[in-house]
């Protein structure tokens, strides 16, 4: 297992309960229902995981008797994809969660000077809570990036074509991301606070960038297999 990086100890230390116990049928049914949550930060977050899972099946079709001088890589690829997984799982939840909070804040009563304040503030900091989902979506696609890249040269071939899915599926998690970022910052009042979304939307336009490269190098592998 990899060395956890900011991903994971964040997450572990505000750790989501809720299980994903719903068939994909229904949590798209959800998904398209008239109702504020599941959205589309939780919609990132399965992008995210969906590309996980991909990088942890290429990795594990490179292991055994004819990979054997890869398979102890492989495997560790396979272990910190497994875990990617399960943590953009958990930011699924932890974004409806931050959502309804905002919803709530929103609700808060208005009639009297303290009262307006007291809204203002609970707004305020729900709208940097809804931030930081898609912000750990955003960074968790990166990674899944990263680790498809390596698979371009080291990933069993026969399903080199999963690792350019991987890529476009973490791309569009990091689009996704950044939108519901964006929409967050925009009525954050904390400059400081704005500033760091705004690095992290950076962040995440360059690994946008580092998706297509993965992208094209597999089609390129692909052409002239």
């Amino acid at each position: 297992m990899p060395a956890k990086s900011s991903i994971y100890c964040h997450l572990e230390n505000d750790t989501i309960a809720e299980r994903m116990d719903d068939t994909i049928e229904d949590w798209l049914e959800s998904l398209a229902a008239k109702q504020p949550t599941p959205g589309g930060g939780a919609a990132a977050g399965l992008l995210a995981a969906t590309a996980a899972a991909l990088v942890g099946m290429v990795s594990i079709y490179t292991t055994g008797p004819k990979w054997q001088a890869k398979t102890d890589r492989m495997q560790a690829i396979h272990d910190e994809a497994a875990v990617l997984r399960h943590q953009a799982l958990e930011l699924m939840a932890a974004d409806a969660a931050a959502f309804t909070r905002v919803g709530e804040a929103y609700q808060l009563p208005k009639d009297t000077n303290e009262a307006q304040m007291t809204r203002k503030i609970a707004i305020q900091a729900s709208l940097v809570g809804a931030a930081e989902p898609p912000r750990l979506t955003a960074e968790l696609a990166a990674r899944v990036i990263i680790l498809a890249d390596e698979l371009i040269a080291t990933g069993n071939p026969n399903v080199i074509s999963d690792v350019a899915v991987a890529s476009s599926t973490a791309r569009a998690a990091l689009e996704s991301a950044i939108v519901n970022i964006e929409i967050n910052a925009e009525l954050i009042t904390d400059e400081a606070i704005k500033n760091k979304l705004q690095v992290a939307i950076r962040d995440a336009v360059e690994s946008i960038n580092k998706a297509d490269e993965v992208t094209a190098a597999v089609r390129q592998r692909i052409k002239h297999a």
